[in-house]
């Protein structure tokens, strides 16, 4: 049997009897690295607040005292988090935790339909809220049946008619008695859920997925083993993470590579995190420079600005020593790009999912530069094998799916048996993920993603579902059916493009009529742009068909497709905007 495992070094004991505060704010452990004296936390973007693990214990005991008192927040309760990065949303996750509760962050960009659906799926109890968002908020939470005054607003100190965070702390630091805190048996972190992080899975809409307290911890732990920043034998030069060293904290902390990697792997080793609300290119230049920023962890849209828009020039950026991306494939163009023009930086990629707590694979600290279109190796504890469409085992240098199991691998979706199963299987006792990406495992231990078997289109690394897309379009009143694929794009990755079949009334009337067909387009398009995300929005166009091809199951075809519109479509190149 061919199964491959990491080559990046042992795992250390990841404790099985901690929720994740417990373990990143006041436990200690072999792999954790301690801030220097003095270095903060967390930095707020805009106003340059700082805050260390002192204030950071206090403000979470109290937001933990007053949502418990006024709240009931308790054993199982699923609070949501609406809004962009804020300083406080990592104190309130681990406020929630403290108590037993379940945390829930939601994309800031969703529509109502879209948080409804995210509140309803999670059976979520409280909602906190930025004040920009609160409309969509109220109106979301209405629909799910949560009374009005338990929405919280998270980023003013006083709102007419609604609690906000910071009255909570000033309320729960009065509080003579303090809160019930949850322990954990011995095991139990391995199930108890910590956060339901939305996936669409390998297809469909997206998914609940159940990420316990252990795995987040596990996959900090892991990653901080291979590159060993605590192994006092390696000169601290050659080290890529440690304290006094300061990252960017742009990744929304919805998304699970910036809320595992991003802020509890840096926060694990010793790095100061600074929490900016929003992606804004300039301002986060000028925010490196401000703060010194030493580690980039960014997304490939995000690094091809840093290659290509002329405003880079302006800014000294010598101080970066590392350069993280994940979330989507960094093409080797890039990777070259970055490597000239950081000349003095660590840059890699990594590669993992939802269901794997984030990391997977990452680029081994003895390579300074990843390898051309390699998404890493595979983190210690990790095991995978590469499953050939017969169901045999292939070898190195073969191409398959890629199943994995390690301690990252989560519980599986809430209430979803049917889509548990089909992606989370249980072998010889041991648990393991369908990724649903074609891969092959070289003979040194690179992995390279060369396909995807899922039917998913990443969007700036954001997932979107095909079939969410699908079944919207399907109650336009004049698509017949539909199909929907992603296309190249330069800068966002791959765009969501429409394959429509119309309605025979609609197909008769634009024959010979260029005009009322662009019309019909248009007016397809902003029926999604009008209930969906902007990164759902079929940015791809939409393009009229006489049949969608199916196999004789009625299986839609979409390789052949999404093949169809590559040939029909060459890559969308960037242009960034002076």
């Amino acid at each position: 049997m061919t199964e491959f495992v990491s080559s990046e070094g042992s795992l250390p004991h990841i404790p099985d009897d901690l929720t994740i505060p417990q373990f990143f704010l006041d436990a200690g452990h072999p792999a954790k690295q301690m801030h220097k004296e003095g270095a903060p936390w967390l930095i707020e973007d805009g106003t340059g607040k700082a805050i260390g693990l002192k204030e950071i214990r206090i403000k979470t005991d109290a937001l933990a005292n007053a949502l418990s008192s006024r709240y009931g927040v308790g054993e199982g309760t699923v609070v949501c988090i609406f809004a962009p990065n804020h300083i406080d949303t990592p104190i309130l996750i681990w406020a929630v935790h403290r108590l037993g509760g379940i945390i829930t962050a939601a994309n800031p960009m969703y529509t109502t339909e879209e948080l409804s659906h995210q509140v309803q799926t999670t059976s979520s109890h409280l909602m906190i809220a930025h004040s920009a968002l609160l409309k969509t908020a109220l109106a979301a939470a209405a629909e799910a049946g949560i009374p009005h005054g338990r929405v919280i607003i998270l980023d003013v100190p006083s709102h007419q008619g609604h609690a906000t965070v910071a009255d909570l702390e000033k309320e729960g630091a009065k509080h003579k008695s303090k809160f019930k805190e949850r322990h954990l048996k011995p095991g139990e972190a391995k199930t108890k859920t910590a956060f339901f992080s939305f996936s669409s899975g390998t297809t469909g809409k997206a998914k609940a997925v159940m990420v316990p307290h252990y795995a987040v911890i596990a996959n900090a732990i892991q990653v901080a083993a291979v590159y060993r920043a605590y192994d006092p034998n390696i000169p601290s030069g050659d080290k890529v993470f440690g304290p006094g060293d300061v990252t960017t904290g742009v990744l929304p902390l919805f998304h699970i590579y910036g809320l595992v990697l991003n802020l509890h792997f840096m926060l694990f080793s010793g790095i100061t995190v600074v929490i900016m609300p929003k992606f804004n290119f300039a301002e986060m230049l000028t925010s490196i420079v401000r703060f010194r920023m030493t580690h980039l962890v960014l997304v490939p849209p995000m690094l091809l600005l840093l290659c290509k828009h002329p405003i880079v020039k302006k800014y000294d950026l010598s101080h970066v020593r590392a350069i993280m991306s994940g979330a989507a494939p960094l093409a080797p163009e890039l990777i070259e790009q970055l490597a000239a023009a950081f000349p003095q930086a660590f840059i890699g990629q990594g590669y993992g999912l939802t269901e794997t707590s984030t990391a997977l694979c990452i680029l081994p600290r003895g390579q300074k530069v990843g390898r051309s279109g390699a998404a890493g190796r595979l983190v210690p504890g990790t095991v995978a094998r590469v499953v050939k469409p017969d169901g045999s085992l292939a070898k190195a240098g073969e191409t398959g799916e890629l199943v994995v199991s390690g301690p990252q691998v989560t519980l599986g979706y809430y209430k979803d048996d049917k889509a548990t199963r089909e992606t989370f299987l249980e072998i010889d006792g041991k648990r393991w993920v369908r990724t649903g990406d074609e891969v092959l495992i070289k003979h040194d231990g690179d992995l390279f993603v060369v396909d995807r078997i899922k039917e998913l289109i990443k969007v700036r690394g954001f997932q979107v579902a095909p079939a969410e897309l699908e079944g919207h379009l399907l109650g336009h009143p004049d698509v017949a059916d539909v199909c929907v694929v992603g296309v190249p794009d330069e800068y966002s990755g791959e765009v969501p493009l429409a394959f429509v079949v119309l309605e025979p009334k609609t197909a008769e009337k634009i024959k010979g009529n260029p005009s009322a067909a662009h019309s019909i387009k248009a007016a397809i398009q902003k029926y999604v742009a009008d209930a969906k995300a902007n990164y759902k929005q079929l940015a791809g166009g939409v393009e009229f068909i006489d049949q969608i091809p199916k196999n004789p199951s009625g299986k839609l075809l979409r390789k052949d497709l999404r093949a169809k519109a590559r040939e029909a479509r060459k890559i969308t190149k960037f242009q960034p905007k002076l």
